[in-house]
């Protein structure tokens, strides 16, 4: 059976690593009532904060023990679209929010018509019992919300269209 592909991993764009799907399996998370996170990995205790989202760049940003660190993930598609030169870059307007991950949306703060600068929030995810917010990528007007609280999302599913 073919082992699957791993994710590679750059962290504070310095150090870049590859991370096998089942090297997660012990991963243990709860959410705590101050909106952190208890972590328990590997017989060690962490306490985690979650900051921001970069649906982008398939990233977010944590706190960890106090310190912050900015993450993002690829894994096998995201390479290749890297590849082939596909990647938004600065001067491109995204006009389509995508789900960076599978989750469910838990509140929708847009509504077509609604004036967004870059970074204002759109909505909030939760995906992997954290809430993750998903901020516009540059300036614009909501076109459309293609989704509704409550509504379980895959990856890569539209979420909102900007003009």
């Amino acid at each position: 059976m073919k082992q699957p592909e791993p994710y590679k991993i750059s962290v504070n764009k310095q150090f870049d690593f590859d991370v096998q799907p089942e090297e997660l399996a012990g991963l243990d998370i709860v959410a705590e009532s101050d909106g952190g996170f208890h972590v328990l990995f590997e017989g060690k205790a962490y306490k985690a904060t979650f900051l921001n989202s970069d649906p982008a760049n398939h990233g977010f940003e944590i706190k960890i023990n106090g310190t912050r660190y900015v993450v993002e993930i690829a894994d096998r598609y995201d390479r290749l679209v890297q590849q082939l030169g596909l990647k938004i870059g600065g001067s491109q307007k995204a006009n389509i929010v995508k789900a960076p991950m599978p989750g469910m949306v838990l509140n929708i703060l847009v509504e077509p018509g609604q004036q967004v600068t870059k970074g204002d929030s759109l909505l909030i995810l939760e995906a992997m019992k954290m809430e993750n917010m998903i901020k516009a990528a540059g300036d614009g007007v909501v076109k459309a919300v293609h989704v509704q609280t409550g509504a379980a999302v895959d990856k890569g599913q539209l979420l909102l269209e900007m003009e």
